[in-house]
């Protein structure tokens, strides 16, 4: 599956996972999106997917009663445990966000952070099934990710006949790998996290969007 191949390439990169922040026109985002998130998620016991080197999770914590932060890649989850956080209320897990284990646990919210764009559409669905049969009705699921900033973002290799978008990515070391890559527009959103999220809001700045809902 193409998750795979996402998560094989961000173990490669590592730590430079969060290079993309050192952009300095970002910064006023980064800030809005940290307060606006902080908001969100205080007091809830948060399920962050896709936690990579633990940079979003930092921010989480600072706000939420507890956070499990999970990612597929062993050695992000190793540098995000680095990062001092507070002891006692975050923890991670080395897990597949598409097949989460049963004994996950309970949370009131879930944080999908820049995960959601490099899914194919019926990993999508998968993902949100498996969350509204993990987590339970009325759970609230914040969706985290990169809105198109044009000569910032990547651009798109290739359409497929499901009308997944790709792009091409290559490492420091050369390597190249073809990712999946969408920029959803908020009718999309809609009608796919619509099938399973009540109360659905989506919101935008120039560099990030974030969808918030409660699972029906």
């Amino acid at each position: 599956m193409s998750n795979k191949q996402v998560a094989e390439y961000y173990a490669r990169l590592g730590e430079a996972v969060e290079d993309i922040y050192l952009e300095p026109d970002m910064d006023e985002d980064i800030d809005d999106m940290s307060i606006h998130l902080g908001n969100l998620l205080a007091g809830h016991s948060v399920l962050e997917l896709g936690c990579g080197t633990g940079y979003w999770t930092e921010v989480v914590a600072e706000s939420a009663a507890s956070v499990l932060a999970v990612d597929i890649n062993a050695n992000l989850v190793d540098i995000a445990r680095e990062r001092g956080m507070p002891e006692g209320k975050v923890s991670f897990r080395v897990a597949d966000a598409l097949d989460l284990p049963e004994d996950i646990g309970k949370f009131s919210a879930v944080l999908v952070s820049f995960l959601w764009s490099h899914l194919t559409k019926g990993e999508q669905d998968k993902l949100l099934a498996g969350l509204k049969k993990r987590l339970g009705k009325d759970v609230l699921l914040v969706i985290l990710d990169e809105s198109f900033v044009e000569g910032f973002s990547e651009t798109t290799a290739r359409t497929d006949a499901e009308g997944n978008t790709w792009e091409i990515l290559t490492t420091e070391e050369g390597e190249r790998f073809e990712l999946p890559k969408s920029y959803p527009a908020d009718s999309a959103l809609r009608k796919r996290v619509g099938a399973v999220g009540k109360e659905l809001k989506i919101e935008r700045i120039e560099f990030f969007w974030i969808l918030t809902c409660r699972l029906k």
